[in-house]
Protein backbone atom coordinates (compact mmCIF):
# COMPACT_ATOMS: atom_id res chain seq x y z
CA UNK A 1 0.00 0.00 0.00
CA UNK A 2 1.39 3.26 -0.99
CA UNK A 3 2.30 5.77 1.91
CA UNK A 4 0.06 8.90 1.99
CA UNK A 5 1.78 11.64 1.15
CA UNK A 6 1.57 14.65 3.66
CA UNK A 7 2.38 18.48 1.45
CA UNK A 8 3.37 21.54 3.04
CA UNK A 9 3.18 24.33 2.10
CA UNK A 10 5.84 27.10 2.63
CA UNK A 11 8.92 26.76 5.04
CA UNK A 12 8.39 29.22 7.91
CA UNK A 13 7.84 29.04 11.97
CA UNK A 14 4.67 27.17 10.84
CA UNK A 15 5.87 25.00 8.15
CA UNK A 16 8.74 24.01 10.09
CA UNK A 17 7.50 23.04 13.14
CA UNK A 18 4.48 20.74 11.32
CA UNK A 19 7.48 19.14 9.66
CA UNK A 20 9.53 18.48 12.95
CA UNK A 21 6.50 17.49 14.42
CA UNK A 22 5.51 15.05 11.67
CA UNK A 23 9.03 13.71 11.60
CA UNK A 24 9.27 12.95 15.12
CA UNK A 25 5.88 10.97 15.82
CA UNK A 26 5.72 9.20 12.39
CA UNK A 27 8.00 6.36 10.90
CA UNK A 28 9.19 6.76 7.36
CA UNK A 29 7.23 3.81 6.20
CA UNK A 30 3.58 5.81 7.84
CA UNK A 31 4.47 8.60 5.65
CA UNK A 32 5.67 10.65 2.98
CA UNK A 33 6.90 14.24 4.36
CA UNK A 34 6.78 16.87 1.57
CA UNK A 35 7.71 20.30 2.29
CA UNK A 36 7.52 23.11 -0.62
CA UNK A 37 9.35 26.19 -0.23
CA UNK A 38 11.94 28.65 -2.25
CA UNK A 39 14.22 28.71 0.32
CA UNK A 40 16.14 25.84 2.30
CA UNK A 41 16.52 28.13 5.99
CA UNK A 42 13.97 28.93 8.44
CA UNK A 43 14.43 32.70 8.56
CA UNK A 44 13.87 34.25 11.83
CA UNK A 45 12.08 37.16 10.86
CA UNK A 46 12.50 39.59 14.32
CA UNK A 47 16.49 39.74 13.56
CA UNK A 48 15.83 40.60 10.18
CA UNK A 49 16.60 44.35 11.76
CA UNK A 50 19.85 42.61 13.30
CA UNK A 51 20.95 41.65 9.56
CA UNK A 52 19.94 45.05 8.14
CA UNK A 53 22.12 47.08 10.75
CA UNK A 54 24.96 44.20 10.00
CA UNK A 55 24.75 43.43 14.09
CA UNK A 56 24.15 39.89 13.27
CA UNK A 57 25.15 37.75 9.39
CA UNK A 58 22.20 36.81 7.02
CA UNK A 59 23.01 32.91 8.28
CA UNK A 60 23.05 33.16 12.07
CA UNK A 61 19.10 33.85 11.38
CA UNK A 62 18.48 31.36 8.39
CA UNK A 63 19.23 28.20 10.27
CA UNK A 64 19.55 25.76 7.11
CA UNK A 65 16.41 23.82 7.03
CA UNK A 66 18.61 20.22 6.25
CA UNK A 67 19.97 20.81 9.81
CA UNK A 68 16.23 20.81 11.04
CA UNK A 69 14.81 18.15 9.04
CA UNK A 70 16.47 14.34 9.13
CA UNK A 71 13.95 13.19 6.40
CA UNK A 72 11.68 15.50 5.07
CA UNK A 73 11.74 15.73 0.89
CA UNK A 74 12.37 19.52 0.32
CA UNK A 75 10.92 21.15 -3.21
CA UNK A 76 12.58 23.98 -3.76
CA UNK A 77 10.05 26.40 -4.96
CA UNK A 78 6.84 27.58 -4.32
CA UNK A 79 3.55 26.43 -4.69
CA UNK A 80 1.46 29.27 -7.25
CA UNK A 81 -1.81 27.11 -7.60
CA UNK A 82 -4.07 24.54 -5.94
CA UNK A 83 -6.74 22.10 -7.63
CA UNK A 84 -7.91 20.16 -3.68
CA UNK A 85 -10.88 18.46 -5.79
CA UNK A 86 -7.70 16.51 -7.71
CA UNK A 87 -5.50 16.77 -4.52
CA UNK A 88 -2.80 18.67 -6.46
CA UNK A 89 -0.15 21.24 -6.31
CA UNK A 90 0.99 23.54 -9.11
CA UNK A 91 4.61 24.48 -8.35
CA UNK A 92 7.12 27.12 -9.25
CA UNK A 93 10.31 25.86 -8.70
CA UNK A 94 13.47 28.53 -8.02
CA UNK A 95 14.39 27.30 -11.96
CA UNK A 96 11.42 29.09 -13.10
CA UNK A 97 9.87 25.58 -14.61
CA UNK A 98 6.19 24.32 -13.05
CA UNK A 99 5.71 20.88 -11.85
CA UNK A 100 2.47 19.34 -10.27
CA UNK A 101 2.71 17.56 -6.87
CA UNK A 102 0.61 15.37 -5.26
CA UNK A 103 -1.17 15.18 -1.91
CA UNK A 104 -3.06 13.32 0.33
CA UNK A 105 -3.19 15.56 3.33
CA UNK A 106 -2.54 19.27 2.69
CA UNK A 107 -1.19 22.09 5.15
CA UNK A 108 -1.29 25.51 3.56
CA UNK A 109 1.63 27.82 5.62
CA UNK A 110 2.69 29.71 2.87
CA UNK A 111 3.34 32.91 5.54
CA UNK A 112 2.45 36.74 4.49
CA UNK A 113 3.65 39.32 2.17
CA UNK A 114 4.62 43.11 3.27
CA UNK A 115 0.85 44.72 3.12
CA UNK A 116 0.68 47.64 0.66
CA UNK A 117 -1.77 50.50 -0.36
CA UNK A 118 -2.99 52.16 -3.45
CA UNK A 119 -0.28 55.04 -2.95
CA UNK A 120 1.25 56.36 -6.01
CA UNK A 121 5.11 54.99 -6.83
CA UNK A 122 4.85 53.27 -3.18
CA UNK A 123 5.44 49.67 -5.05
CA UNK A 124 8.18 51.37 -7.40
CA UNK A 125 10.44 52.69 -4.39
CA UNK A 126 9.49 51.48 -0.98
CA UNK A 127 11.74 48.74 0.29
CA UNK A 128 9.98 45.77 2.37
CA UNK A 129 11.84 44.30 5.06
CA UNK A 130 10.01 40.81 5.37
CA UNK A 131 12.78 38.74 3.63
CA UNK A 132 16.50 38.13 4.12
CA UNK A 133 17.40 39.00 1.07
CA UNK A 134 15.36 42.69 1.70
CA UNK A 135 16.92 43.01 4.81
CA UNK A 136 21.02 42.38 3.27
CA UNK A 137 19.76 45.03 0.17
CA UNK A 138 18.56 47.61 2.53
CA UNK A 139 22.06 47.70 4.32
CA UNK A 140 24.00 47.93 1.32
CA UNK A 141 21.52 51.29 0.34
CA UNK A 142 21.62 52.45 3.42
CA UNK A 143 25.66 52.59 3.76
CA UNK A 144 25.41 53.66 -0.35
CA UNK A 145 23.70 56.63 0.38
CA UNK A 146 26.57 57.94 2.85
CA UNK A 147 28.98 57.08 0.62
CA UNK A 148 27.47 59.00 -2.40
CA UNK A 149 26.35 62.00 0.26
CA UNK A 150 30.13 61.89 1.40
CA UNK A 151 31.27 62.18 -2.26
CA UNK A 152 28.77 64.69 -3.69
CA UNK A 153 29.60 68.62 -3.69
CA UNK A 154 26.13 68.95 -4.61
CA UNK A 155 24.35 69.94 -1.19
CA UNK A 156 20.74 69.14 -2.07
CA UNK A 157 21.49 66.00 -3.59
CA UNK A 158 23.30 65.21 0.05
CA UNK A 159 20.63 66.27 2.25
CA UNK A 160 18.32 64.14 0.03
CA UNK A 161 20.40 61.00 0.28
CA UNK A 162 20.88 61.77 3.94
CA UNK A 163 17.18 61.50 4.99
CA UNK A 164 16.11 57.90 5.75
CA UNK A 165 11.78 57.29 6.29
CA UNK A 166 10.47 54.07 7.72
CA UNK A 167 6.54 53.61 7.72
CA UNK A 168 4.66 51.58 10.46
CA UNK A 169 4.80 52.34 14.20
CA UNK A 170 4.36 48.57 14.95
CA UNK A 171 7.34 46.28 16.43
CA UNK A 172 9.00 45.82 12.98
CA UNK A 173 9.32 49.57 12.23
CA UNK A 174 10.04 50.59 15.23
CA UNK A 175 13.14 48.00 15.57
CA UNK A 176 14.11 49.12 12.42
CA UNK A 177 14.41 52.13 12.42
CA UNK A 178 16.65 51.86 16.16
CA UNK A 179 19.20 49.72 14.60
CA UNK A 180 19.39 51.29 11.29
CA UNK A 181 19.78 55.08 13.18
CA UNK A 182 22.24 53.59 16.04
CA UNK A 183 24.22 52.31 12.35
CA UNK A 184 24.40 55.91 10.58
CA UNK A 185 25.28 57.35 13.69
CA UNK A 186 28.04 55.07 14.46
CA UNK A 187 28.94 55.60 10.51
CA UNK A 188 28.99 59.41 10.83
CA UNK A 189 32.27 59.02 12.91
CA UNK A 190 33.99 57.25 9.70
CA UNK A 191 32.82 60.19 7.29
CA UNK A 192 35.02 62.88 8.17
CA UNK A 193 32.81 64.84 4.88
CA UNK A 194 29.67 64.08 6.23
CA UNK A 195 28.05 66.38 9.21
CA UNK A 196 26.44 63.91 11.60
CA UNK A 197 23.17 66.21 12.18
CA UNK A 198 22.27 65.97 8.29
CA UNK A 199 21.41 62.60 9.18
CA UNK A 200 17.66 62.47 9.57
CA UNK A 201 15.49 59.10 10.13
CA UNK A 202 11.63 59.56 10.23
CA UNK A 203 9.41 57.21 11.60
CA UNK A 204 5.83 57.89 10.99
CA UNK A 205 2.38 55.71 11.07
CA UNK A 206 -1.39 56.29 10.76
CA UNK A 207 -2.07 55.18 14.55
CA UNK A 208 -1.68 57.44 17.20
CA UNK A 209 0.13 55.77 19.15
CA UNK A 210 3.86 53.65 18.73
CA UNK A 211 3.69 50.21 18.78
CA UNK A 212 -0.09 50.29 20.88
CA UNK A 213 0.23 46.16 21.31
CA UNK A 214 2.48 46.91 24.07
CA UNK A 215 0.59 49.18 26.07
CA UNK A 216 0.46 53.27 26.89
CA UNK A 217 3.51 52.89 29.07
CA UNK A 218 5.81 51.06 27.19
CA UNK A 219 4.80 52.76 24.00
CA UNK A 220 5.42 55.80 25.44
CA UNK A 221 8.64 55.04 26.68
CA UNK A 222 9.87 53.89 23.14
CA UNK A 223 8.53 56.98 21.68
CA UNK A 224 10.51 59.20 24.23
CA UNK A 225 13.91 57.10 23.66
CA UNK A 226 13.19 56.93 19.77
CA UNK A 227 12.91 60.80 19.88
CA UNK A 228 16.09 61.14 22.44
CA UNK A 229 18.31 59.48 19.49
CA UNK A 230 16.79 62.05 17.23
CA UNK A 231 14.36 60.22 15.10
CA UNK A 232 11.70 62.45 13.80
CA UNK A 233 8.16 60.30 15.04
CA UNK A 234 5.35 61.53 13.01
CA UNK A 235 2.07 59.72 14.29
CA UNK A 236 -1.61 60.02 12.62
CA UNK A 237 0.51 60.65 9.39
CA UNK A 238 0.71 58.29 6.00
CA UNK A 239 2.55 58.89 2.83
CA UNK A 240 0.69 60.55 -0.46
CA UNK A 241 3.15 59.47 -2.73
CA UNK A 242 6.96 58.29 -3.44
CA UNK A 243 9.01 59.11 -6.45
CA UNK A 244 12.38 58.44 -6.80
CA UNK A 245 13.98 61.50 -4.56
CA UNK A 246 11.19 62.63 -3.15
CA UNK A 247 8.45 61.74 -0.10
CA UNK A 248 5.32 63.21 0.23
CA UNK A 249 3.31 62.95 3.55
CA UNK A 250 -0.42 63.67 3.90
CA UNK A 251 0.02 66.57 6.23
CA UNK A 252 1.63 67.67 3.31
CA UNK A 253 5.13 67.79 3.49
CA UNK A 254 7.60 66.70 0.49
CA UNK A 255 10.78 65.37 1.95
CA UNK A 256 13.61 65.10 -0.28
CA UNK A 257 14.29 61.23 0.46
CA UNK A 258 15.89 58.67 -1.24
CA UNK A 259 14.93 55.78 1.58
CA UNK A 260 11.66 54.68 2.25
CA UNK A 261 11.72 51.39 4.14
CA UNK A 262 7.95 50.36 4.37
CA UNK A 263 6.91 48.17 7.20
CA UNK A 264 3.48 48.89 7.92
CA UNK A 265 1.76 45.56 8.35
CA UNK A 266 1.44 42.68 6.31
CA UNK A 267 -0.93 39.98 4.16
CA UNK A 268 -1.24 37.22 3.87
CA UNK A 269 0.29 35.15 0.73
CA UNK A 270 -1.41 35.60 -2.82
CA UNK A 271 -2.01 31.72 -2.86
CA UNK A 272 -4.91 32.07 -0.34
CA UNK A 273 -6.96 34.16 -2.88
CA UNK A 274 -6.67 31.45 -5.69
CA UNK A 275 -8.42 29.38 -3.66
CA UNK A 276 -12.35 30.41 -3.81
CA UNK A 277 -12.56 30.09 0.03
CA UNK A 278 -13.70 32.04 2.36
CA UNK A 279 -11.49 34.44 3.79
CA UNK A 280 -11.22 37.43 6.92
CA UNK A 281 -9.33 40.27 5.69
CA UNK A 282 -7.03 38.11 3.25
CA UNK A 283 -6.39 35.16 5.55
CA UNK A 284 -8.01 31.87 5.35
CA UNK A 285 -11.07 31.14 7.48
CA UNK A 286 -9.97 28.16 9.27
CA UNK A 287 -11.90 25.79 12.38
CA UNK A 288 -10.09 25.46 15.75
CA UNK A 289 -8.67 22.16 14.91
CA UNK A 290 -7.23 24.09 11.70
CA UNK A 291 -9.05 22.33 9.29
CA UNK A 292 -9.81 24.27 6.29
CA UNK A 293 -14.32 23.61 6.40
CA UNK A 294 -15.31 21.80 3.59
CA UNK A 295 -12.06 20.86 2.78
CA UNK A 296 -11.48 17.56 5.45
CA UNK A 297 -7.99 17.05 4.55
CA UNK A 298 -6.48 20.15 4.01
CA UNK A 299 -5.23 22.15 7.43
CA UNK A 300 -3.76 26.05 7.65
CA UNK A 301 -2.07 27.67 10.12
CA UNK A 302 0.29 30.56 10.75
CA UNK A 303 0.12 33.77 8.92
CA UNK A 304 -2.46 32.92 5.98
CA UNK A 305 -4.79 31.55 8.60
CA UNK A 306 -7.42 32.99 10.57
CA UNK A 307 -7.17 30.36 13.57
CA UNK A 308 -9.94 31.43 15.96
CA UNK A 309 -8.39 32.81 19.48
CA UNK A 310 -10.02 30.16 21.78
CA UNK A 311 -7.86 31.99 24.45
CA UNK A 312 -9.56 35.54 23.80
CA UNK A 313 -12.71 34.13 22.58
CA UNK A 314 -15.49 36.49 20.90
CA UNK A 315 -15.10 35.54 17.60
CA UNK A 316 -11.03 37.35 18.00
CA UNK A 317 -8.54 35.28 15.51
CA UNK A 318 -4.88 35.20 16.48
CA UNK A 319 -2.39 37.52 15.56
CA UNK A 320 0.06 36.51 12.95
CA UNK A 321 3.25 36.33 15.22
CA UNK A 322 5.99 33.85 15.19
CA UNK A 323 5.12 32.29 18.79
CA UNK A 324 1.51 31.46 17.48
CA UNK A 325 2.56 30.13 14.30
CA UNK A 326 5.28 28.05 15.72
CA UNK A 327 2.25 26.59 18.24
CA UNK A 328 -0.16 26.22 14.99
CA UNK A 329 2.57 24.54 13.62
CA UNK A 330 3.14 21.95 15.93
CA UNK A 331 -0.78 21.36 16.86
CA UNK A 332 -1.49 20.93 12.89
CA UNK A 333 0.94 17.99 12.87
CA UNK A 334 -0.34 16.61 15.98
CA UNK A 335 -4.08 16.85 14.22
CA UNK A 336 -2.90 15.16 11.27
CA UNK A 337 -1.49 12.14 13.15
CA UNK A 338 -4.59 12.02 14.74
CA UNK A 339 -6.47 12.22 11.13
CA UNK A 340 -4.06 9.24 9.74
CA UNK A 341 -4.82 7.21 13.27
CA UNK A 342 -8.61 7.73 13.20
CA UNK A 343 -8.64 9.80 16.65
CA UNK A 344 -10.56 13.05 16.75
CA UNK A 345 -8.57 16.08 16.01
CA UNK A 346 -8.65 18.91 18.71
CA UNK A 347 -8.87 22.24 18.77
CA UNK A 348 -5.36 25.01 19.04
CA UNK A 349 -5.45 26.93 22.08
CA UNK A 350 -2.46 28.79 23.17
CA UNK A 351 -2.23 32.13 25.57
CA UNK A 352 0.24 35.01 24.02
CA UNK A 353 2.92 35.00 26.09
CA UNK A 354 3.32 38.89 25.27
CA UNK A 355 6.32 40.91 23.04
CA UNK A 356 9.42 41.66 23.43
CA UNK A 357 11.34 44.61 21.26
CA UNK A 358 14.79 45.19 21.13
CA UNK A 359 16.01 48.87 20.16
CA UNK A 360 19.52 48.21 20.19
CA UNK A 361 22.20 48.24 22.47
CA UNK A 362 21.32 47.86 25.89
CA UNK A 363 17.53 49.46 25.32
CA UNK A 364 14.20 47.55 24.87
CA UNK A 365 10.72 47.39 26.03
CA UNK A 366 9.27 43.76 26.49
CA UNK A 367 5.81 42.76 27.71
CA UNK A 368 6.73 38.84 28.65
CA UNK A 369 4.02 37.10 30.14
CA UNK A 370 2.10 40.57 31.12
CA UNK A 371 4.79 41.96 33.29
CA UNK A 372 6.09 45.48 31.46
CA UNK A 373 10.34 45.80 31.31
CA UNK A 374 12.67 48.40 30.33
CA UNK A 375 15.79 49.29 29.86
CA UNK A 376 18.24 45.94 30.76
CA UNK A 377 15.99 43.78 32.02
CA UNK A 378 13.80 44.34 28.53
CA UNK A 379 16.63 43.65 26.77
CA UNK A 380 17.21 40.55 28.49
CA UNK A 381 14.46 39.70 28.29
CA UNK A 382 14.38 40.13 24.35
CA UNK A 383 17.15 38.44 23.52
CA UNK A 384 16.94 35.53 25.68
CA UNK A 385 13.33 35.22 23.93
CA UNK A 386 15.23 34.78 20.51
CA UNK A 387 18.20 32.71 21.20
CA UNK A 388 14.88 30.10 22.89
CA UNK A 389 13.55 30.71 19.77
CA UNK A 390 16.01 30.23 17.56
CA UNK A 391 15.69 26.44 16.02
CA UNK A 392 19.34 25.39 15.83
CA UNK A 393 22.03 25.31 18.89
CA UNK A 394 24.55 26.49 15.82
CA UNK A 395 22.48 29.82 14.81
CA UNK A 396 22.28 30.27 18.74
CA UNK A 397 26.25 30.35 18.91
CA UNK A 398 26.67 32.50 15.46
CA UNK A 399 24.13 34.85 16.90
CA UNK A 400 25.50 35.47 20.18
CA UNK A 401 28.92 35.67 18.78
CA UNK A 402 27.81 38.03 16.31
CA UNK A 403 26.61 40.01 19.22
CA UNK A 404 29.48 40.52 21.37
CA UNK A 405 31.72 41.05 18.22
CA UNK A 406 29.53 44.00 17.25
CA UNK A 407 29.44 44.96 21.21
CA UNK A 408 32.76 44.76 21.35
CA UNK A 409 34.09 46.05 18.02
CA UNK A 410 31.58 48.43 16.51
CA UNK A 411 30.00 48.93 13.22
CA UNK A 412 31.85 48.07 9.57
CA UNK A 413 30.11 49.66 7.11
CA UNK A 414 31.15 47.24 3.86
CA UNK A 415 29.00 47.37 0.88
CA UNK A 416 28.35 43.78 -0.48
CA UNK A 417 27.34 45.18 -4.17
CA UNK A 418 24.11 43.04 -3.75
CA UNK A 419 21.32 44.53 -6.26
CA UNK A 420 23.84 47.29 -6.94
CA UNK A 421 22.88 47.32 -10.41
CA UNK A 422 19.09 47.39 -10.36
CA UNK A 423 16.60 49.10 -8.37
CA UNK A 424 14.93 46.06 -5.98
CA UNK A 425 11.21 46.87 -5.30
CA UNK A 426 8.72 44.75 -3.46
CA UNK A 427 7.68 42.39 -5.97
CA UNK A 428 11.31 41.78 -7.01
CA UNK A 429 11.87 40.29 -3.87
CA UNK A 430 8.34 39.14 -2.65
CA UNK A 431 7.19 37.34 -6.04
CA UNK A 432 3.28 38.19 -5.63
CA UNK A 433 2.52 38.17 -9.45
CA UNK A 434 3.13 34.19 -9.94
CA UNK A 435 0.09 33.19 -9.22
CA UNK A 436 -2.37 30.85 -10.82
CA UNK A 437 -6.64 31.13 -10.43
CA UNK A 438 -8.27 27.75 -10.15
CA UNK A 439 -9.49 28.20 -13.91
CA UNK A 440 -5.56 28.57 -15.11
CA UNK A 441 -4.82 25.39 -12.81
CA UNK A 442 -7.70 23.54 -13.89
CA UNK A 443 -6.92 23.97 -17.54
CA UNK A 444 -3.28 23.03 -16.95
CA UNK A 445 -4.32 20.27 -15.08
CA UNK A 446 -6.72 19.08 -18.32
CA UNK A 447 -3.72 19.70 -20.57
CA UNK A 448 -1.71 17.62 -18.65
CA UNK A 449 -4.08 14.38 -18.49
CA UNK A 450 -4.39 15.26 -14.32
CA UNK A 451 -7.44 15.83 -12.32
Amino acid sequence: MERPRVLIVGGGFAGVECARGLEHSLSAETAEIVLVTPNNYELYLPLLPHVAAGVVTPQSIAPSLRRILRRTRLVPGGVIGIDTAAKICVVRLITGETTDVRYDRLVLTPGSITRTFDIPGLTDHARGMKTLAEAAYIRDHVIAQLDIAAASTDPEERAARLQFVVVGGGYAGTETVAYLQRLTSAAAKRYPRLDPTQIKWHLIDIAPKLMPELGERLGQKALELMRRRGTEVSLGVSVAEVTEDTVEFTDGRVLPCRTLIWTAGVAASPLIGTLGAETVRGRLVVDADLTVPGMPDVLACGDAAAVPDLEKGGGAVCPPTAQHASRQGKHAARNIIAGLRGAPRTPYRHKDLGLVVDLGGIDAVSKPMGYELTGLPAQVAARGYHLLALRTGVARFRTVANWLINATAGDDFVRTGFQAEKPATLRDFERTDVYLSQEDVRERLAAHGAG
